[in-house]
């Protein structure tokens, strides 16, 4: 046995065996999995490390011999080195294998709570590779201590590839994914979304004044699909389904679909005019911000899943339990047009649209894909005298070039998804989210406020 592995020290300790496995390793991975032929490029660099030293000799080498003089040297170059190795790799984790997410809103609640700290995994659709290369690492869009500047570049912009993944995205699926309507970003108001507000100008002093006086009062800017807010949501409806809500249950092609377990709806609670005890909802998982009371007429408005509400229903001091419906169109509501008097409880029919396949196009059927056509797949489009134009010419078709998503909340009625802002194009998804490795509840404090019990917990 110590022969073996003296053998097998000489055989690796041989520079041409180290080279040969390192580059196979380098090739599969970085040139053959991302498809990039420029990558090959680095090749050269692993044959210097390891035959020519060409570079050892001009430069590390003096960095060596100056760490042998220097004591002060030495342990600070200790500590740049460890620093740049450690972002190289937590780069590459974060870039093609996994990410964290942390839940900042319920509207995923009560299968996923705000304060639990997420494993996204990237593997699970295949990691796509940045639009921005060039970005200060371990933040998204802004630098650290900063609410305004940017933390990349746009000199260099790369287009959408995604790398072979596990498989796609199911029905059912927990997805974290790029916002789409972050495209375009109010600065001195980033938490409203662009268009809700244009269009709130727009009705008010008209389609053109109201955009005008928009970028008047704001600086409004664009940020590639990648440096968008990341968004938390379950994919509903996949590319080619049709997807209708009527009294906020959902169907996908005609037929239900299967109820998430720990879904919410809205519901009104009348009681007797006794108050529910704080304690109560807080075994129940209620959130203090998500309880609604209103003391004149003694009523809760609060979501609830279904073991909660069997729970109300059987309190002596209730005596009445309502669910929400909402009934008036919504024109908030995707998408945002008068032929459609759509809101969040009554939806659709609406057709997803899939890779490859085309759509009538008209005034009517306009209104569900135009932002597709414009934004996500770019196109120059104009509506002039009745007739549609596509890149300067007359269009009654239009030929989808990615898949698209629809997904929704499980807290149905405080979730802003894709009812509200529409599909999710495929150059969007970021990854599947796999687990929760820390919880923590606001509203309570250390020691008590980490969830023990939801710490490595599998996430459906």
């Amino acid at each position: 046995m110590k022969d073996f592995w003296s053998k097998l020290k000489k055989f690796w300790g041989n520079r041409w065996v180290k080279f040969s496995v390192v580059s196979l390793l380098y090739i599969l991975w970085f040139v053959v999995w991302t498809g990039n032929l420029w990558l090959l490029l680095g090749i050269p660099v692993i044959y210097d490390i390891y035959i020519s030293k060409i570079m050892y000799r001009l430069v590390w080498s003096k960095h060596k011999a100056k760490k042998a003089r220097s004591r002060t040297y030495k342990k600070s170059m200790e500590w740049v080195e460890a620093i740049i190795f450690a972002t190289v790799v937590a780069t590459l984790i974060r870039i093609f294998f996994f990410e964290m997410y942390v839940i900042p809103t319920s509207s995923m609640e009560k299968t996923l709570l705000v304060g639990d700290y997420l494993c996204v995994s990237k593997v699970a659709y295949g990691p796509k590779i940045p639009n921005t290369p060039l970005s200060f690492p371990f933040v998204h869009h802004t630098m650290p201590f900063s609410q305004t500047k940017k933390s990349f570049s746009t000199l260099i912009q790369w287009p959408y590839h995604r790398l072979k993944g596990w498989g796609n995205v199911k029905r059912g699926d927990v997805v974290v994914f790029n916002f789409p309507a972050g495209d375009t970003v109010l600065l001195e108001n980033q938490s409203a979304t662009y268009y809700d507000v244009l269009r709130e100008y727009q009705a008010t002093y008209g389609d053109r004044e109201g955009r005008e006086m928009l970028n008047k009062q704001y600086t409004v800017i664009a940020r590639p699909v990648d440096k968008r807010e990341n968004y938390i949501k379950r994919c509903v409806g996949i590319p080619g389904d049709t997807i209708r809500i009527i009294n906020s249950h959902l169907t996908v092609n005609g037929k239900p679909l299967p109820e998430i377990p720990k879904m919410q709806y809205m519901y009104f609670i009348q009681t007797n005019g006794t108050p529910i005890n704080k304690n109560t909802f807080e075994d129940m998982g209620v959130a203090v911000d998500d309880i609604s009371y209103n003391q004149y007429t003694q009523t809760y408005m609060i979501p609830l899943t279904a073991e909660n509400l069997d729970r109300v229903r059987k309190m002596r001091n209730v005596t009445d339990v309502e669910q929400y419906i909402a009934e008036e169109p919504n024109p908030s509501v995707f998408p945002h047009d008068t032929l459609y008097r759509w809101n969040e409880d009554n939806f659709g029919p609406l057709w997803i649209p899939s890779k490859g396949s085309s759509v009538e196009l008209n005034l009517r059927t306009l209104p569900f894909y135009r932002t597709i056509i414009e934004t996500y797949e770019g196109n120059e489009l104009d509506v002039r005298e009745g007739t549609i134009y596509i890149n300067g010419r007359p269009a009654d078709r239009y030929t989808f070039k990615m898949d698209y998503y629809f997904m929704m909340g499980d807290n149905r009625h405080n979730s802003a998804d894709s009812r509200f802002w529409g599909f999710v194009p495929e150059d969007h998804i970021v990854g599947k989210a796999s687990f929760v490795w820390l919880s923590l509840d606001k509203d309570k404090s250390f020691p008590s406020k980490i969830r023990w019990s939801r710490m490595f917990r599998g996430i459906k």
